[in-house]
This record gives C-alpha cells, sequence and structure tokens, in this order.
C-alpha cells in the first residue's frame, strides 16, 4: 500500500495567508529548515493506478499539481483522474471545500458519515458534484468498508470509528455547552490492503487520525501494534495560540489535544507500540515546524517524525 501526504498543516495551511507571526514569516522568507506545508490531506492506493484521497483540502488543485500519481495519464483520455475515491473524516471547511475544486463531472466515489453527508446535502453548494455523476456512500461509525471507485474495487479496505472531537466550526452553537457536537462529527481510520488478515499483519495499516480531541483507552488499545500513525498534530501547548498573541482558543476548544503536558498525544501514546508515528494536521502557530525548537527535538526524541507535503510511505 503507497501513501502520500498531500498536505500536512491545519486549517488556514503554513503560511497562513493572513499570519504575521515569527513562524509564517520565517517560512516565507525561506529560512533554513522552514518549508511550506497545504491543508489536511493524504492519498493512498493498493496498485499504484486508482488512488482514494482522504479529505478534500481547500489546496487539493495545487496538491495534484505537486503529485504526478492524481494527475491524468498523459496516454489517458481528455478527461481523466485517478482519484476514485475521497473520504472524509469530518466536516471541517479543511476537509471539505475542496469538493468544490473537483466539480467537474468526474465520476467518483464520497464516503462520509451520515452526520457529515448530512451537512453536504443541507449546503447546496455542494450540488456542483451532482449525485448522478458523484456517488455518496454512508460510511460506518464502527465498521469495515470495502473501498470502490466507479468501475470496482480499490484494493483498499477501511474500518471506521468515532473518536473524541468538535462539530464543525460552521456549525457550531454557542447556545449548547457542547457547541452542536454530536456523534459521528469525528473519525478515525484504520487502512490496510484489502486481503490482509487482521490482526496478524497489523504491522501493515495505516491508522489515520487528523483531529482528536482526547485519548481514550479504547482509542490506545486500537492502535497498539499498527504499521503508521498518522495523528493529530495541531498544537503542541494547549495555550499556544494565547501564548503568541494570535488567537484565545485553547486547543481542547478547537477539538484538538496538545502534543505536551500530561494528556498530551506524547504521553498518552509513549507506551503504544507502532512501527511509525507521524503528526499531521500541524498548525501555523506550533513550534514544531522550527526544526531546531525545543518542542521538535523533543518530538523527536519522543520517537515522532513530523509529516510533510510530499512524504511518501509504503506499508
Amino acid at each position: 500500500m503507497k501513501i502520500r501526504v498531500l498536505g500536512s498543516a491545519a486549517g488556514g495551511g503554513f503560511p497562513q495567508w493572513n499570519c504575521n507571526a515569527p513562524l509564517s514569516r520565517s517560512v516565507r522568507e525561506k529560512r533554513p529548515g522552514f518549508v511550506v506545508r497545504t491543508q489536511s490531506s493524504i492519498a493512498a492506493s493498493s496498485d499504484g493506478q486508482g488512488w482514494a484521497v482522504f479529505n478534500a483540502s481547500p489546496d487539493i488543485r495545487e496538491q495534484i499539481a505537486a503529485s504526478p500519481e492524481l494527475q491524468p495519464r498523459s496516454d489517458g483520455p481528455l478527461r481523466h483522474t485517478p482519484i476514485r475515491a475521497v473520504v472524509l473524516t469530518n466536516a471541517d471547511v479543511d476537509h471539505i471545500a475542496g469538493l468544490l475544486s473537483l466539480r467537474e463531472r468526474e465520476p467518483f466515489i464520497l464516503y462520509a458519515t451520515r452526520r457529515v453527508l448530512t451537512t453536504l446535502r443541507e449546503n447546496s453548494i455542494f450540488n456542483v458534484l451532482n449525485p448522478q455523476v458523484v456517488e455518496r456512500r454512508e460510511l460506518p461509525l464502527q465498521g469495515t468498508t470495502e473501498l470502490e471507485g466507479p468501475e470496482g474495487p480499490l484494493g483498499l479496505t477501511l474500518e471506521t470509528f468515532a473518536v473524541p472531537g468538535k462539530v464543525a466550526l460552521f456549525l457550531e452553537n454557542e447556545a449548547d455547552a457542547n457547541f452542536g457536537t454530536e456523534e459521528g462529527d469525528t473519525i478515525g481510520i484504520a487502512l490496510w490492503e484489502t486481503g490482509t488478515t487482521l490482526p496478524s499483519e497489523a504491522q501493515r495499516t495505516l491508522f489515520y487520525i487528523p483531529g482528536c480531541a482526547a485519548m481514550t483507552d479504547d482509542l490506545r488499545q486500537r492502535l497498539q501494534g499498527g504499521g503508521c500513525l498518522m495523528f493529530d498534530g495541531t498544537v503542541f501547548n494547549d495555550t499556544e495560540m494565547a501564548d503568541t498573541g494570535v488567537g484565545s482558543k485553547t486547543g481542547g476548544r478547537m477539538g484538538h489535544m496538545a502534543m505536551s503536558g500530561d494528556h498530551g498525544s506524547l504521553a498518552a501514546l509513549a507506551n503504544v507500540e507502532l512501527g511509525r508515528r507521524i503528526y499531521v494536521h500541524i498548525n501555523n502557530t506550533n513550534p514544531v515546524l522550527d526544526p531546531a525548537s525545543d518542542a521538535a527535538r523533543t518530538v523527536a526524541d519522543a520517537g515522532w517524525e513530523i509529516g510533510y507535503d510530499g512524504m511518501e510511505i509504503s506499508l
């Protein structure tokens, strides 16, 4: 199974268009070690021919332009794409806005939970993806699905499972103490090549969880023995947006657990056996984006990698 990181940043990318904080200035000034990151997305394929994209970033056109695997074949028809399926893990803008760029009557299958599909259906702008061309299929909150494209199976099977999360920002209800969050707002995904025997070949499984508000015992146990984990790396410190003066929301308020701290992902996953562990969905305030920072060294010393656009993995 081939996996490619299309976008490794959180919403807004890196640098964010209106951010003038030191990290964003550093990448604009092309300082050594600082690299541009587009918004959160990965792609996977069992054969290198048909691909499934996980989360449709607002930057998807740029990401396709940087990924020859996702471009029309030179010997293909006049209209063609290797993207045969799109899978959504939630309804955040940085995960659904790219659907609008895939509107050119190109058939693929769109997978999401009922909650996310309802959000798309109730926002008529997404009707540019004509359901007669782009079939929408519901993912279970708990269960396995063999991914298909319009022509048939892609050779990939995924298991979906609910993770602690938060309703998309544009759906928040301030009158609700839980901001309107409902079951199915956020899911995690385990992905493997169809035919792989689990759990005996768990080392060939990718866990993709770009958004997670808290660690649970069930989730920790589920991840045990996985081949690769791509996990929510939005913030290093829960209060870093306020600490850097660019905002007031904590990581927890945004639905993302911090890397550091007693309840952070570094501590929560320290004793979980994994082949590789990679942070994705990294916010422009996160100090790990500076490779010379103490935060970056802390993450590396704990055995984690910082994901980057174009990163490739084989399982």
